[in-house]
């Protein structure tokens, strides 16, 4: 599934749109992708409108139009967005397909886990100002994550990183990369970590983040070769700091890869 810095990178395929009207909407009627959400409305609101910009927070992005047209996509574990040209006929993955002159901006998901929200009005709707504060955001602040971990005492600290409302758009290898870079053991319970380890966990979560987002969401360049990302995709992977192969064991659901030495 995409994390933070990818769906970062992702949201700005469409940035080839901005501030063109898009000419035609075409979408896949009743698919899942759309649960909840006004077909018809999307398609009325949106068909003639100007693109005029987009954000990303956490996993989910949104994409503002003229006419109090607001567009939320997620991802989902499978969903990107791509541009093809104005004449390009969509497949049975293309659920939603936003025609402009020029172009095609274009939302695919092959295993259909992503979703799309719509809202007309004047004002943001829920679905996107309800979302929790950026790890990177003067919001997160410290005692806000140490009331949390406190509050989820008998959880794994990897398991805990991985709750999205309250570290909105880290996922698997950022939560490996953040206990690493902190020297924590992603096994411990939340109620046994000391105030100096919940502040390396604070610390390194804005860290990872931020420099995520200015490697791999400006342009998917690679994250700095010391980190730990490099050796965890690997079969025989290595930690970065001693050379030790890296244990692997299944936390929270998700496949996790830590130093042994360095982690204790």
């Amino acid at each position: 599934m995409p994390e933070l810095a990818e769906v970062e990178y992702i949201r700005k395929q469409w940035d080839a749109g901005l501030r063109q009207k898009t000419t035609r909407v075409e979408l896949h009627r009743g698919d899942r992708i759309f649960r909840g959400t006004n077909e018809k409305r999307l398609i009325s609101v949106l068909t003639g409108a100007t693109y005029l910009g987009s954000e990303a927070r956490a996993k989910l992005m949104c994409f503002r139009f003229s006419r109090g047209g607001w567009l939320g996509i997620h991802l989902g574990m499978s969903g990107n967005l791509r541009v093809e040209p104005a004449r390009f006929a969509p497949g049975k993955h293309d659920h939603l397909v936003l025609v402009q002159k020029k172009r095609a901006l274009v939302f695919s998901d092959p295993r259909k886990f992503g979703r799309v929200h719509f809202h007309q009005g004047d004002e943001a709707p829920e679905w996107w100002t309800k979302l929790p504060p950026a790890v990177t955001s003067p919001e997160f602040t410290f005692e806000l994550m140490t009331a949390f971990l406190k509050r989820r005492a008998r959880l794994a600290v990897k398991a805990a990183l991985l709750v999205q409302s309250a570290f909105p758009g880290v996922g698997n290898w950022m939560a490996d990369e953040i206990l690493w870079q902190a020297r924590i053991d992603p096994r411990v319970l939340c109620g046994r970590l000391s105030p100096k380890r919940i502040a390396a966990i604070w610390e390194k979560a804005r860290e990872v983040c931020n420099v995520s987002l200015a490697t791999v969401g400006v342009d998917y360049s690679d994250p700095p070769q010391d980190w730990l990302i490099h050796q965890r995709w690997t079969k025989d992977g290595v930690c970065p700091r001693h050379g030790v192969q890296l244990k692997t064991a299944t936390i929270g659901g998700r496949t996790t890869r830590w130093c042994a030495l360095c982690q204790r």
